[in-house]
């Protein structure tokens, strides 16, 4: 076993089951679950003595040091938030200092390389494993000098195989869920390998299982030489999210750290500019005009491209992937409202609505936009919200508004209105919409205007780091 190896396990789904059970056993399971997680990816070490402060500073760090790493609130105590992300299938891969690469010198020193399937799945076809491999290799080899070729027999620098429990590594696979994969850096022998947990269901598109494209390019990843990044957006994230691998770009903070080992790809052609990448939208960019805001199950959520934050009572804002949530969803939406009277959260992207319970798409979605009772000739909403108190559910359309009743499932007469009208004092088009602890906040591209319903007055005109804190 090479000395500088590196093991890395994709996570599986966000939802965590919750184990029934007496709660002091269950506390004896978290009080274990945490120890172990601890010693596994934060070097959690044993301090021995008559004396128990140090232990207990040491473990305090340990545990602030992840929080850190997930973009939790850091306060050296494990709470509910905390425990839940360690009971995450994740990666196998200790958190460290640097998250782009495993360090000085972890790369292949040449530009040529080999892979050899060894074997294969029997969840796809071996022409299937052989086009979606390829293609994962493609993803790194189009940004950089990298070129892959495919061998049939002998020793390949990527040796690719699939292999369930015990499968010759010492680091055994652990069933069905959990871990999907691991890779090893570059270097002789297991260096650049890549395996795959056979007990999991692999798929060439559907968003059932997991698609091997997505896992298979993450783990190249570190076959290259990276680790995992704590970009949400980035590939090399440690969790499993669902994305379309037919328009899959790969994203800036991805290609930062390839290029930072191998250098860009020259041979490009200048007629056929490959898309930009995608960069992980910034909480505290001042110039930030978000898609949509809602409340969702008492926490505020704010959606922009790709990506939302969730602001839990804690104040602080954790970002994730739409589809790290729910798979079912679209990018990109143009509006967001929960309807707390039904407990849903409604999404909007052009000419089509869905609904969500909890992380479940609603039978019967997406729908149409008439669905919701807007006249056929609304083409886009800009922005909607759900009035708590009249139980109406307003949709704007830049700078007008329409007034829908949903239990009655009609649309109020003498609407649309323009938005000064019913919000005096609010100008420009809105962009986003929602209502908290009984204020209504009208998004104007940056600006947010803080209206009272009961004095039916702009209280303030506020920025998005007010609602949204970086």
């Amino acid at each position: 076993m090479k000395p500088y190896y590196r093991l890395c396990i994709l996570l599986g789904l966000f939802v965590v089951a919750v184990h029934s059970g007496p709660i002091s056993r269950q506390a004896d399971n978290d009080d274990a679950l945490i120890q172990s997680y601890l010693k596994k990816f934060y070097n959690l070490t044993e301090q021995t003595g008559p004396h128990s402060k140090g232990r207990t500073n040491h473990m305090s760090e340990k545990i602030a040091e992840m929080q850190k790493f997930f973009g939790l609130t850091v306060t050296g105590t494990v709470d509910q938030e905390t425990l839940q992300v360690m009971k995450k299938p994740r990666c196998g891969v200790p958190e460290v200092a640097q998250y782009t690469t495993f360090g000085a010198g972890l790369k292949w020193q040449k530009n040529q390389l080999t892979y050899r399937i060894v074997n294969y799945t029997p969840d796809l076809s071996q022409a299937e494993v052989d086009s979606v491999l390829e293609k994962a290799l493609q993803v790194w080899a189009r940004v950089t000098p990298l070129k892959f070729t495919r061998i049939s027999s002998g020793d390949a620098d990527i040796m690719i195989s699939f292999g369930a429990g015990s499968h010759g590594d010492y680091y055994p696979f652990d069933g069905p869920g959990g871990t999907l994969a691991h890779a090893f850096a570059p270097s002789a022998g297991i260096g650049g390998d890549a395996h795959f947990d056979e007990d999991e269901l692999f798929t060439s598109s559907s968003t059932k299982g997991y698609l091997l494209f997505l896992v298979a390019a993450h783990e190249f990843g570190h076959s290259l030489g990276l680790s995992h990044s704590s970009d949400p957006g980035a590939l090399m994230y440690p969790t499993y999210s669902y994305r379309d691998p037919n328009t899959f770009v790969l994203p800036r903070d991805d290609v930062n750290g390839i290029q930072s080992l191998y250098g860009p790809n020259t041979d490009v052609n200048p007629d056929k500019p490959a898309p930009p990448p995608p960069v992980t939208p910034d909480a505290c960019d001042p110039s930030l005009v978000l898609d949509a805001v809602s409340t969702l199950r008492g926490e505020k959520i704010f959606f922009k491209n790709s990506f939302f934050w969730r602001v839990s009572g804690s104040g602080q804002a954790e970002q994730h992937l739409i589809k790290s949530f729910w798979t079912d969803a679209p990018d990109n939406i143009d509006a967001a409202y929960e309807n707390t009277a039904q407990d849903k959260l409604y999404l909007i992207k052009d000419q089509k609505v869905w609904a969500l319970f909890g992380y479940d798409l609603v039978q019967g979605y997406p729908k149409s936009l008439s669905s919701l009772g807007l006249p056929t000739k609304v083409k886009k909403i800009s922005a909607a919200l759900y009035d708590k108190n009249t139980r109406k559910t307003l949709f704007f359309t830049d700078n007008y508004y329409y007034s829908y009743d949903a239990s009655r499932k009609v649309m109020d007469k003498g609407y649309p209105k323009l938005v000064e009208q019913g919000f005096p004092r609010v100008t420009g088009k809105i962009t986003a919409a929602f209502q908290y602890n009984g204020l209504t906040y009208l998004y104007s591209g940056n600006r947010v205007f803080e209206y009272s319903p009961t004095s039916k007055k702009v209280t303030r005109v506020l920025s998005n780091s007010y609602l949204l804190p970086c």
